[in-house]
């Protein structure tokens, strides 16, 4: 058990221990069009503590200024060059595929259409106007005429790349459906595939390093299949924030690539250290003054809370199962039930 990944150790707070932050909007600072609880002031102070904050977004609806002005306007300041998304990540990918000053075939809204701008493409709105390629991404104006358009061009044979495949974005309202069914809906019309650009694929990482320069990226998010795995992509650590999609049920059944260097429940994360897991009694383990152990087939959890910084929402208990429930599914195959012990922990 002593081979599986452990959530990771930083004896000083994450400002210190990296120079630049890879933050997730939808989520992580923002749901719909109001900040997520803590993030201005958490933003600030890592700013105030040197890190560098950059933006790096799935999203490829808005250009990075609309971006950074929604950002400013929500008390955290932020320039366009500060944002990084899926649309520039794949407008790249396109200008690696079609002679420069072609026309593009846009599927999505302003952002797809300025990125290919900045390689010096053409935005296009019909197969009749001669694209040599078709580049798809989330705006919510998208209807059914935009993706038939789209399933007429890929169907010719035109090459197709896809901005990201995120199935949900979260919104002031909940979940809503996210480009991945859009893109779903032209591949069922085609049989095709596209080549997709954003997380937790390399070519948003690329984008990302070029753009920043950052020397010690983390990455921060809140999705498993995306930030989480992007980040593992890239051989760079993570921190996990719980204020988006995804949740401490499904953190315990996480394979290799979905788990997180750092968990934290919202953007606080960053200002403190984070405390070691290390192996406890009967094959168990503990995380200050919490343990974690499997009974029964049952993940179980006890001690007390120490006090530590950062304890005062059951972490590290929560980091305790982790390390629990990993070692488990590494060694057997299967996820072990953790309910009644995340209930006691209060998640």
């Amino acid at each position: 058990m002593t081979d599986t990944q452990l959530p990771g150790r930083s004896d000083q707070p994450l400002t210190a221990a990296y120079d630049t932050a890879l933050l997730d909007l939808d989520g992580v600072v923002y749901a719909g069009q109001g900040a997520i609880a803590h993030a201005v002031d958490s933003l600030a102070a890592a700013r105030e503590a040197g890190m560098r904050l950059a933006y790096v977004t799935n999203n490829a609806s808005r250009p990075p200024r609309v971006v950074a002005e929604h950002l400013t306007e929500l008390g955290v300041p932020a320039e366009p060059s500060d944002v990084i998304n899926s649309a520039q990540a794949a407008a790249r990918l396109v200008a690696e595929k079609v002679p420069a000053g072609s026309k593009v075939l846009v599927i999505g809204g302003a952002g797809l259409v300025e990125a290919l701008a900045e390689r010096g493409l053409v935005a296009v709105d019909s197969l009749s106007d001669g694209p040599a390629a078709v580049v798809q991404g989330f705006d919510p104006s998208v209807g059914w005429e935009r993706l038939a358009e789209a399933s007429y061009a890929v169907a010719s044979g035109l090459p197709w790349v896809a901005s990201n495949t995120d199935l949900s974005i979260p919104t002031a309202r909940g979940v809503a459906p996210g480009n991945g069914t859009l893109v779903a809906a032209v591949r069922a019309a085609t049989g095709a595939e596209p080549e997709v650009a954003g997380k937790p694929l390399p070519p948003m990482h690329r984008e990302t390093v070029l753009r920043t320069g950052a020397k010690r990226p983390l990455v921060v998010g809140d999705r498993l299949d995306t930030d989480i795995e992007g980040a593992h992509n890239g051989g760079v650590d993570s921190l996990l924030v719980f204020t988006g999609v995804a949740t401490p049920a499904q953190l315990l059944g996480a394979p290799v690539e979905h788990r997180p260097t750092y968990l934290a429940a919202d953007l606080r994360g960053l200002l403190r250290p984070h405390p070691a897991v290390t192996a406890g009694p009967e094959g168990g383990f503990v995380c200050r003054g919490r343990w974690a152990k499997v009974a029964d087939g049952e993940l179980r959890v006890g001690g007390e809370a120490e006090g530590g910084e950062g304890d005062d929402d059951g972490f590290d208990g929560l980091r305790a199962l982790c390390a629990m429930a990993w070692a488990e599914l590494d060694r057997t195959g299967e996820a072990v039930d953790g309910r009644k012990a995340l209930a006691e922990l209060g998640f």
